[in-house]
């Protein structure tokens, strides 16, 4: 039986399109009940019995029946030895892949990780200081893939940050490692790494058991049970998202090759059925193109079935009135990755307000930015583009405010904070804030105004 990849044609003209568009773009973010049961089960389990659940969840959930967690832990002989297996090519590549990466967030650090302070016009010191977390727990999905590259995008910044351990788990089903994952754990510089995965994996890192050290906070993907659980362990430790589905949008004005549009929407396609890929072009003929690529490339993928499934059920073509409209409707989208494919990219990029990450440019596939281009490939899913960012340096460091106030500046600050302490009755606050002003001189107004209280 041929698959046929139809995603939906949508235009803007139309008096349906706003229904249409939103019954498109409608994904539940609401997890399961039973998931979400089960993972509370876990949870406690894991933070009751310790090691001793985590050796039983793997046994259950991984097929991998381990004598003692030494089993589970890969040493770092092991990390090296992975990376030294590997094929030339594959080894350049990693490590190309990783100087960029970490070039990048050294540049990202510079720009907003750094100290800072000032004086004021009395001398007090004013200011921010910026200290890296000292443990974190980096999350790698395995199973159906391996992410080598989910690896270095979590694992380089926090070394970029300064943290001070970094704690890698990684499912393993069945035993079965892949180099490649093990070998980007090496270069990453990851600290320690363990074969665990799902909710299990996520309640060792929260809570810490006798082999498994309890981090700070959890960043990297998974799928629906790890989501859940990084979602009942935040506030015990932080976390970087709960990432939705992937998705791409592509801004076209019919310049770029079809094919080349085509397989960019295969690319997140391809990752499940529920991931979402979007084109926006104001040129109807070449929204004919594309679909044409489509049902001429599709049965070239390994992956058809998945992209059928995704391009069926949550893609979409839409015909816009203009480029104008297609950035103010991406905007809406907020999508995690948007390409810009168009002949002039830096007219359209100053419109564009809510992305992930944008790729300017025909020649700026989203792929070259899921694996080497040097920014992050975790990215916000599901509209959350709107308020919030990549993962970057920053989710690995944490800020305190520097106040130093010289005498004089307490002159100043005391008479305001009495001022506005009073206001709210908290008494005590502007008591101690008093007590830090200088005496007046005798007869002065400050001196009369004081000794009428």
């Amino acid at each position: 039986m041929k698959l046929i990849a139809t995603p939906a044609r949508l235009s803007t003209a139309k008096a349906t399109f706003d229904a249409d568009f939103k019954a498109r773009l409608h994904w539940s973010v609401e997890t399961d009940a039973a998931i979400e049961a089960r993972v509370a089960e876990i949870l406690a389990d894991v933070r009751g019995r310790g090691d001793a659940a985590l050796l039983d969840h793997t046994r259950r959930f991984d097929r991998l029946d381990a004598p003692g967690m030494d089993a589970l832990e890969l040493t770092a002989a092991e990390l090296r030895a992975a990376f030294e297996s590997l094929p030339a090519a594959q080894r350049e590549a990693l490590e190309a892949a990783a100087r960029r990466v970490r070039t990048y967030h050294e540049a990202q650090k510079r720009a907003c990780g750094e100290s800072w302070s000032y004086r004021d016009a009395d001398g007090s010191l004013l200011g921010q200081k910026v200290t890296p977390l000292d443990r974190v727990g980096i999350y790698v999905p395995g199973g159906r893939a391996a992410y080598p590259s989910s690896v270095l995008m979590n694992a380089i910044p926090a070394h970029v940050a300064g943290v001070g351990e970094i704690i890698m788990v990684v499912p393993t089903p069945g035993g079965e490692k892949n180099s490649l994952v093990l070998a980007a754990a090496h270069v990453a510089g990851v600290t320690r790494a363990f074969t665990l995965g799902g909710a299990q994996a996520i309640g060792a890192l929260a809570y810490g058991t006798e082999t498994v050290p309890a981090v700070d906070k959890i960043t990297g993907p998974g799928n629906a049970y790890v989501a859940a659980a990084k979602r009942r362990v935040f506030g015990t430790v932080g976390i970087d998202m709960i990432a939705g589905p992937s998705e791409i949008l592509v801004l076209a004005d019919g310049s770029t090759p079809p094919d080349w549009v085509a397989m960019d929407l295969f690319s997140q396609a391809e990752h499940d059925e529920l991931a979402q890929s979007i084109l926006l072009s104001p040129d109807a003929a070449y929204i004919d193109a594309v679909q044409a690529a489509i049902d001429r490339l599709l049965p070239t993928m390994p992956r058809a079935d998945i992209i059928a499934a995704s391009l069926n059920g949550r893609g979409a073509l839409i015909h816009t009135r203009s480029m104008e409209e297609a950035c103010e409707i991406s905007n809406r989208i907020a999508p995690e990755h948007l390409e810009v494919s168009s002949r002039e990219p830096h007219r359209w990029e100053p419109l564009l307000r809510h992305a992930g990450a944008i790729f300017l440019g025909a020649w700026t596939s989203e792929s070259l930015g899921d694996y080497c281009a040097g920014p992050n490939h975790v990215l916000p899913t599901s509209g959350t583009a709107r308020f919030s960012s990549p993962l970057g340096v920053y989710d690995f460091q944490k800020r305190s405010s520097l106040i130093e106030v010289s005498e004089a500046g307490a002159q100043v600050l005391g008479h305001i904070a009495v001022t506005l302490a009073e206001g709210e009755g908290l008494h005590a606050h502007a008591e101690a804030a008093r007590l830090r002003l200088t005496p007046p001189a005798p007869g002065s107004a400050a001196a009369v105004r004081q000794g009428d209280r």
